[in-house]
């Protein structure tokens, strides 16, 4: 049964004939899975071409997980779901309500024909590390979240070069990579200074940054911010067991810590607003409505994830910030 044709001077390169090809008998049901495709040898004999090129087509085939090698023994069929373009390996460092948002926006604007592959890595290198491996060359694009993880940039660069983006947290390791990101140090310090006239009536800045998942960004321009304009301030790593003072106010990145405040505010009967303030990190809806409104300082995750699908689908390589806000609410 003969599943491939080639034939010159159409103007469609013989790789993607080879593809075409072997689509055509999968649609046509002359190939099922687990079948055996014909060998490299075998294709490059009949049709006098090089052996990069019959390899590029099942390379890209394998990549849309539609064919599959085993070692010593040839390519088999592994699916029949040929309208299937691109397959695409997500790595998020963990599932909130800020990175649904930022899912839902990509999958609502990267179109038809896409596979999107989930995974988290926990902010685990030893699971970054085998998550990347395992998928390496399974995938037609790769987009990776490495969070703050020491050494993720050499697990990465084992990845195909050109088919890699980062998302959300970068660094110079990682500037040769397009990229939609945040850029922490600049957005915090930015947005306190929009909302300094604010600040201004408080005694005292507290950022509470445990430090183990937050970017250093955010503690950095923290500091920066204070110390331009001489407001006393304080970095601390957790807030337990800590008695609020009146004239505080708190900068918030992880939400747990937003909770253990508000109670503890509770327990010492201060009016949020006026006897202490806080300032979050990231919009979520229910901070419009708690305690009549938490002031957020956030980047639009449902941009973020708009971006990134033009991005992927115009194939653009840039590295581009996206935008963040200061909103201003009652606790503030």
């Amino acid at each position: 049964m003969k599943v491939i044709t080639i034939e010159n001077n159409i103007g469609i390169p013989k790789y993607k004939q080879i593809i075409l090809s072997i689509e055509k008998a999968i649609e046509h049901e002359k190939l099922k899975k687990d079948e055996r495709l014909p060998s490299i040898n075998k294709i490059c004999l009949e049709f006098s071409l090089s052996r990069d090129t019959v390899l590029q087509a099942y390379e890209e085939l394998k990549k849309r997980g539609i064919i599959y090698a085993i070692l010593g023994k040839g390519y088999y069929i592994k699916s029949t779901e040929v309208r299937i373009k691109q397959r695409i390996f997500l790595l998020f460092e963990e599932l909130n309500i800020f990175k649904e948002d930022l899912y839902n926006s990509f999958m609502e604007n990267i179109g038809k024909g896409v596979q999107v592959d989930i995974f988290f890595h926990h902010f685990n290198l030893q699971v970054f590390q085998k998550l990347i491996n395992d998928s390496n060359g399974n995938y037609t694009k790769y987009i990776i979240m490495p969070a703050n993880l020491v050494g993720a940039a050499s697990i990465i660069k084992t990845l195909p070069v050109n088919e890699v983006y980062i998302l959300d947290q970068t660094n110079p390791e990682l500037k040769t990579f397009p990229a939609v990101y945040q850029n922490h140090k600049k957005d915090i310090s930015e947005n306190l200074f929009k909302g300094k006239s604010k600040l201004s009536k408080y005694k005292k800045l507290i950022m509470i940054f445990p430090g183990f998942r937050e970017p250093l960004g955010m503690k950095v321009g923290f500091e920066n911010f204070c110390k331009e304009f001489s407001f006393d301030h304080e970095v601390i790593t957790e807030f337990k067991n800590r008695e609020i003072q009146k004239g505080e106010v708190y900068v918030i990145p992880n939400d747990r810590d937003l909770v253990q405040v508000i109670e503890q505010a509770k327990y010492q009967n201060l009016k949020l607003g006026s006897d202490f303030g806080i300032i979050s990190y990231n919009e979520t809806p229910l901070k419009k409505v708690v305690e009549n409104g938490i002031t957020t300082i956030s980047t639009d995750f449902k941009a973020m994830g708009e971006i990134l699908a033009q991005m992927i689908l115009g194939g653009k390589k840039e590295q581009i910030e996206n935008k963040c806000a200061l909103i201003m609410r009652n606790s503030l």
